[in-house]
């Protein structure tokens, strides 16, 4: 059996290059290209490959016979998800809030938080679903701390269901609806602050919890100069 992982992720490489060492099966990691630099080290020594996959639909058709998005920034093309079974590990407890960034929107919109495995079809985290897991959020929850839960929830999922995916055995349910998506656009759209809007304070807590995550500068407003100013929160739990 051929086997491809797309993934964009660290820890998801980190993860699947563990467990790929002692398959027997003939397995390729991939990454976009958008990722080389994130993957330098990696390319280099070769664990690690960037593709383009729309220019490489017909050579996965005919080499592969089963393909896995991990955390992948690409979009499976319709030729392959419909060639080949394809299936995405994705931080969203579908159907809420597909797309970018799940746990942000999570927090702000109050809808589940969880991570999905569900087989792809040409819609973005749409396939019908395999296996989910909740993650409960605390009110001291950010962003980050979500999204390390998540990421711990996609790996039981994986370990859990890996071997039944490869061999076929399993079942598939529809969604119960369409559910919500929101793009990279509807993220960038979210992180300025308008210093007018008026809010409750418990909205405006939740808002800046969802756009704190260590290393990025996400929610910023603009001040009477003109300059930029980003703002982060700090949750300190006693007890």
């Amino acid at each position: 059996m051929k086997i491809f992982f797309l993934t964009d992720n660290k820890p998801w490489f980190n993860y699947l290059n563990s467990w790929s060492r002692h398959r027997k099966e003939e397995i390729h990691l991939y990454c976009s290209p958008g990722g080389v630099d994130l993957f330098s080290e990696e390319i280099g020594a070769g664990h690690i490959s960037p593709l383009d996959l729309k220019s490489n639909i017909d050579d996965f058709k005919a080499t592969f016979d089963i393909g896995f998005s991990c955390h992948c920034k690409q979009i499976f093309p319709k030729d392959l998800v419909e060639s080949i079974q394809c299936f995405n590990f994705h931080p969203g407890f579908n159907p809420h809030n597909r797309g970018w960034f799940p746990q942000v929107f999570s927090i702000i919109n109050g809808l589940p938080v969880g991570a999905t495995l569900h087989k792809m079809d040409v819609e973005i985290d749409h396939g019908p679903i395999i296996s989910q897991k909740l993650v409960s959020v605390n009110s001291w929850d950010t962003s980050e701390t979500i999204y390390s839960q998540l990421l711990e929830a996609e790996f039981f999922l994986f370990d859990l269901w890996i071997e039944r995916l490869l061999s076929g055995d399993f079942e598939e349910k529809k969604p119960i609806s369409q559910g919500n998506y929101n793009s990279k656009s509807d993220f960038k759209r979210l992180c300025e602050i308008d210093l007018n809007k008026s809010v409750r304070l418990g909205e405006a807590i939740d808002y800046l919890r969802a756009m704190t995550f260590e290393g990025y500068d996400n929610a910023f407003f603009y001040d009477e100069d003109g300059k930029k100013v980003f703002v982060s929160l700090n949750l300190k739990v006693r007890k």
